[in-house]
């Protein structure tokens, strides 16, 4: 018995349902490749079980491939949960100037602990538009200089 396209159908769904149980982000590739091959069989008609399992396997991996290589880039990736050292000497935008004992606002090009825009602290005063350098985390604000 040769399975039909809604049996794919049903398959890739059910597939793509069971993610919502296992949340791996993993899991709906296999569904949408039996999709694919629903679509395939209701297009082409007949095919045999070993070109349906061998077109699921291949858009399947595809997808998976296509997903972790092209769109699934570390492009956004912050710094979240990571230790304050690591973003000490991170360079940024000062936004609102900041004077001894006065809060200022320093802003990243990317991301730093969560979030792009800080309150900021220094023992200087630097005027808005300059460059500054973090060199330390203290509680909800980070310390800079200018760089």
């Amino acid at each position: 018995m040769t399975p039909e396209w809604w049996h794919w159908l049903i398959a890739g769904i059910a597939l793509v349902l069971l993610e919502l149980a296992i949340p791996a982000f993993f899991v709906i590739w296999f569904g949408l490749g039996a999709i694919l091959v629903a679509m395939a069989l209701l297009l082409a008609g007949e095919l045999s079980l070993t070109v349906q399992i061998a077109l699921w396997i291949v858009a399947s991996l595809a997808m998976v491939v296509l997903w972790f290589r092209v769109f699934r880039r570390d492009r956004y990736k912050t710094l979240v949960g990571t230790a304050d050292g690591t973003v000490i000497g991170e360079v940024g935008l000062l936004v609102g100037a900041v004077a001894p004992f006065q809060h200022g606002k320093v802003r990243f090009q990317r991301p730093v602990l969560g979030a792009d825009e800080w309150v900021c602290l220094s023992e200087s005063a630097i005027g808005a538009g300059e460059r500054v350098k973090v060199v330390g985390v203290e509680g909800s604000f980070v310390r800079v200089t200018k760089a």
